[in-house]
């Protein structure tokens, strides 16, 4: 019996009824690894012998009768720049190819807690740097739907683990879109929660005011049971919100009457593939068909978010990546004559094209003289795409929107003109400038065969609403339930 198929929520019921072993599962999920894997290059560090290890001690308190935890024996990928104690951290860049977590990152202890067995660390772009996981130091991640595709990035490995079936979840970061696109790209469920809901302790920052990690799943409901194990406030990230998070569970219900939706109009533009548009508004009919209210809204800032995102987030990473000068830890250059030559030439060495792009980017905003005409002048507006949110979560529950404004491009189609990559996250930057939780769920494909997404936001730390929407169009259509031909 093919067990990678299956769903958490599926598997944790067999194994809790001792229908199949946790150590049966994670085998059977590391089969399907070596079967595909090869094509799809999702990994760059597999934990077998370690999730083998997991897997028989699930079993064994199963057996003694004893709690084994919401997520007991089921084999989870975990994006590589979450630190597991004791493996590999690279955030797939040469300049920390060498590193070895000394700790765990705090959702990696609830997840463990809860019984989940991590079968790898996933490719990424470096530094969750990019929008198609061709920035990786350590090649390309191909999507299963289309191997001449990009899966989406950054969280492009978790995202084609869970198209592939080389897990049964993921985790992902989202600092501009880095869950919902490839989510998109890859018809699957991908969720960015509000922003402090999930603790970063132990992911290694990028933008420290946008990042939030996330689950990629294969559906709704094994996002929200996701969610219900790494919703915890945790006293180590000081951005971790105090606020109790409700059972997502109880929010999946098949109903989404007087629920009312908000379609910006800004979302809605030229240039926009026709196949997406003709998917997201035949998802809103349906959502209105079962009984939701459409309501159109105004989002007017919206055309600035890319402008901002692009001075904030380089401006931080600029910040965060000055820690790796091969000094206490990652990669160090073999020939320096002095200590500033060590920092140039292991910098110079260690980082790749889109790093130091964006590193210059950042730290020339932040230089004496611009700092007030870029960087501050770009938090100003922030606030105001901020305030746009509230005052539309005044007359609607969420707004709906289409993840990407096309379908996965083909590989290389886009890595000379940044631009245009950049251009990939148009419709996810401004959820994460503003802090509010979203997700994107499959809604359709191509003529390509290629896999669609809807977005679905809501307001900060209503999760619950978005939850309410999402599986109700999930459970009125089939999209969750195609599987790619590998």
């Amino acid at each position: 019996m093919d067990l990678f198929n299956l769903t958490a929520h599926e598997l944790t019921a067999k194994i809790k009824n001792k229908e199949v072993t946790s150590k049966e599962v994670t085998e059977n999920v590391f089969k399907r690894i070596e079967a595909v894997e090869p094509k799809v290059k999702a990994y760059v560090t597999l934990l077998k012998d370690k999730a083998l290890a997991q897997a028989a001690e699930v079993d064994a308190k199963i057996a003694a009768g004893k709690e084994a935890g919401l997520l007991a024996g089921i084999p989870i990928a975990i994006k590589d720049n979450m630190n597991i104690k004791g493996t590999k951290c690279t955030c797939s860049s040469k300049i920390l190819n060498n590193f070895i977590s000394p700790y765990n990152a705090t959702i990696i202890d609830l997840l463990s807690a809860e019984g989940a067995v991590f079968t790898g660390k996933t490719n990424m772009d470096e530094f969750a740097m990019g929008s198609s996981t061709e920035t990786s130091f350590f090649g390309k991640t191909f999507n299963p739907w289309n191997l001449q595709a990009i899966p989406g990035g950054s969280s492009g490995g978790s995202a084609a683990t869970m198209a592939a079936d080389e897990a049964i979840m993921a985790l992902g970061s989202d600092t501009g879109g880095s869950i919902r696109q490839p989510a998109s790209c890859c018809g699957i469920v991908g969720l960015k929660p509000t922003y402090g809901r999930v603790s970063r302790f132990g992911l290694v920052a990028f933008a420290s005011s946008l990042d939030q990690i996330g689950p990629l799943t294969k559906d709704v409901t094994d996002a929200a049971l996701l969610m219900n194990v790494i919703a915890k406030y945790d006293p180590k990230d000081s951005t971790s919100a105090n606020i109790l998070a409700p059972d997502y569970l109880k929010s999946l219900q098949n109903n989404v009457k007087g629920m009312k939706i908000g379609i910006p109009k800004e979302y809605f533009v030229e240039g926009m593939d026709k196949e997406v548009e003709k998917s997201v508004r035949e998802a809103i009919k349906l959502l209105e068909k079962l009984g939701a209210q459409i309501i159109e809204i105004s989002l007017p800032n919206t055309e600035y978010c890319l402008a901002v995102y692009y001075i904030l987030a380089p401006s931080e990473a600029s910040a965060n990546l000055a820690r790796y000068d091969g000094v206490k830890y990652g990669y160090r250059t073999p020939d320096a004559n002095d200590l500033l030559e060590q920092y140039e030439k292991t910098r110079g060495e260690g980082f790749g094209p889109e790093v130091k792009r964006r590193i210059m980017l950042g730290t020339y905003a932040l230089s004496s003289g611009y700092y007030d005409a870029y960087y501050l002048k770009a938090q100003k507006v922030r606030t105001m795409i901020k305030n746009d949110f509230e005052e539309a979560f005044k007359k609607v529950d969420v707004i709906i929107t289409p993840t990407a404004p096309s379908a996965a491009f083909k590989i290389g189609e886009k890595m000379d003109d940044p631009m245009q990559m950049y251009l990939s996250d148009i419709f996810t930057i401004s959820v994460n400038l503003a802090g509010i939780p979203a997700m994107s769920l499959p809604c359709g494909f191509t003529s390509q065969k290629m896999p669609i997404g809807l977005q679905v936001m809501a307001k900060h730390f209503n999760e619950e609403a978005i939850f309410r929407a999402a599986y109700t169009y999930e459970q009125n259509t089939n999209w969750h339930k195609e599987k790619p031909r590998l």
